[in-house]
């Protein structure tokens, strides 16, 4: 269990999960953003998209930068107003729409990925 707690909260190991970050970052706002997003990146269900993208942001944000649960209400904010950005960017795009539902299946991620990350937050105090 040492182990598995380490590869989550060790100093050293910041800088990846800060790396993780970045790149989901990068590829969730390309995949937001795209007129015609790729096939292959999609669930079949946008609001599943939504919500697997904000997990795993929310999932990896927690190791990266706000390890204590203390911190995570600025966490789900800050995950919420990137989250309402994509909203308003999409309606800027030709063939996407801004959705305030899609807002919500963010936040149902973003409490997915916080619950995952809880057991080992709790360990790491």
């Amino acid at each position: 269990m040492r182990s598995l707690q380490s590869l989550f909260t060790a100093p050293e190991r910041r800088v990846l999960w800060r790396a993780l970050l970045a790149l989901l970052l990068a590829v969730i706002t390309w995949l937001a953003l795209s007129p015609a997003p790729p096939e292959s990146a999609n669930t079949g269900w946008d609001k599943a998209n939504h919500t697997l993208a904000f997990a795993a942001l929310a999932f990896v944000s927690v190791w990266a930068l706000w390890q204590r649960p203390r911190q995570w209400l600025l966490l789900v904010a800050a995950l919420l107003a990137y989250g309402g950005f994509i909203e308003i960017a999409q309606s800027f795009v030709p063939s996407r729409s801004a959705e305030w539902n899609d807002v919500l299946a963010d936040g149902m991620g973003i409490a997915l990925g916080l619950l995952a990350a809880s057991p080992i937050a709790r360990l790491s105090k």
